[in-house]
């Protein structure tokens, strides 16, 4: 089901929610237990569940504020209405493999990082595309027992590739969502900014998947003012093809459940589509002197590497346990913005006597900026008469904790730090933005748990 895929997704901002309230019924301590606690867990309201219909109701808030650091004290809140479905089509009318997903979202509020931080990663996962947005309407179809999978109507890259559930264990976007250097290095389309797509997935042998996708890249589709109904391919400049090979042992196609399970994946892109000069204007000159256009080129690409592992679960019918996860990501080709990134976290599932779904986890990741995006930081800087003494890395770091209350509910206070903040939100500031010390507090709630029966 695509909810399912959302929890990987984590972009979508319901992700955590839904795999919580999952976690919630399945953190059971014993034999005896879980067969007991499976047969009274109560079931998500599903009203249209026998008629194939299967529905998603939430909502995700995020709030941040800085203590220290940034431009300047202030604090920030954005927040995501989810509405979505999942119509299979063999029950509804006989199209066995196929099922038709959708999904709607309202985004509002801001960014502590635009307001405050002047840095290039939001510490708000939620925010981006601040409207009402149809963000999912394609069909799925399965062929081949299953092994062969293929998707195509509108939809996003970034919650079908360069994804995992325990990601969104933390609030900041420099892990939660997507690790942000793909977005920064290329046109890889993002939640909820839909536009037409095709993907295909097969299993080629057991336990390891090829992956591949085809994505529009049209500017039209991140305009403050989309609202994703408009179908057009006018002005799409290419496409962006994503690919991942990947390795897991866990029971996802039907197989044995596995006590330590993991992913390991080799992925990359290739973007065919417009983007802009990190440094140079239309004339050859420095964009960010001169106030000229950017440069227009067609063509970059990367690769990244993956993993998420389960290393300890003293109980095999509990998800109590220690997971460690991590990617490394650098660009193949094409004049961008940072030349490298890595994160690496821990999380552990099930904390205090009785919190079997809680978490608590510890992520840090390091963006290293490239030549170009340095030559452009120091030229601003020596301009506003500055000393032009720029740190080549950016560090995120996130403690979150998730607290599971009930089936519907999760709250994940947080802290973040940021060390060497960039300026790309005040970029002629003659000196260096102060170290960031970041409160945050997540919530969500799933409607359908909520109302459970």
């Amino acid at each position: 089901m695509r909810f399912a895929l959302l929890k990987g997704a984590c972009c979508a901002g319901v992700a955590a929610l839904t795999l919580s309230a999952a976690m919630a019924q399945e953190a059971v301590s014993d034999d005896t237990t879980a067969r007991d606690t499976q047969a009274e867990a109560p079931r998500p309201w599903q009203p249209l569940a026998d008629d194939g219909i299967t529905i998603a109701l939430s909502y995700t808030g995020e709030a941040a504020t800085n203590a220290t650091g940034g431009l300047r004290r202030d604090g920030a809140y954005a927040g995501q209405v989810y509405v979505g479905a999942d119509l299979d089509m063999d029950r509804i009318a006989g199209i066995g493999g196929g099922t038709i997903h959708a999904a709607i979202t309202n985004r509002h509020g801001d960014s502590l990082s635009a307001l405050a931080l002047g840095n290039n990663t939001s510490v708000q996962e939620i925010w981006g595309t601040q409207n009402t947005h149809l963000a999912i309407l394609t069909w799925e179809q399965k062929l081949l027992n299953d092994r062969l999978m293929i998707e195509v109507g509108r939809s996003q890259a970034n919650i079908h590739f360069l994804n995992a559930p325990i990601y969104c264990n933390f609030q900041g976007n420099s892990g939660c969502g997507n690790p942000t250097f793909v977005f920064k290095n290329s046109n890889f389309t993002y939640f909820p900014a839909s536009s037409w797509m095709i993907r295909a997935k097969a299993e080629v042998v057991p336990h390891v998947t090829v992956h591949v996708g085809a994505y529009e890249v049209n500017p039209d589709r991140k305009r403050a003012n989309d609202h994703g109904f408009n179908f057009s391919t006018k002005n799409a400049t290419g496409v962006i093809v994503p690919w991942e090979l990947g390795y897991s042992n866990d029971s996802a196609n039907g197989g044995k459940s596995v006590r330590l399970p993991g992913h390991y994946i080799v992925g990359g892109w290739f973007d065919r589509g417009d983007y802009a000069d990190s440094l140079r204007d239309d004339q050859g000159g420095l964009a960010i002197l001169t106030g000229r256009d950017p440069q227009t080129h067609k063509g970059r690409s990367g690769i990244y590497f993956r993993f998420d592992q389960r290393l300890t679960r003293p109980d095999p019918h509990s998800e109590r346990g220690l997971s460690v996860f991590g990617v490394a990501m650098t660009n193949l080709s094409g004049r961008v913005e940072e030349s490298r990134f890595l994160d690496f976290g821990v999380v552990q599932t099930g904390t205090f006597v009785g919190r079997d779904a809680d978490t608590i986890g510890f992520m840090i990741s390091d963006q290293r900026f490239s030549d170009l995006a340095m030559e452009r930081m120091r030229a601003a800087r020596v301009a506003a008469g500055g000393d032009g003494n720029i740190h080549r890395h950016q560090y995120m770091m996130e403690l979150a904790y998730g607290a599971q209350l009930g089936p519907a509910i999760r709250i994940s206070p947080n802290v973040q730090y940021i060390l060497h903040p960039d300026q790309t939100g005040a970029p002629f500031r003659p000196a260096g933005i102060g170290d960031a010390l970041i409160f945050g507090f997540k919530f969500t709630v799933d409607a359908p748990a909520l109302l459970s029966r």
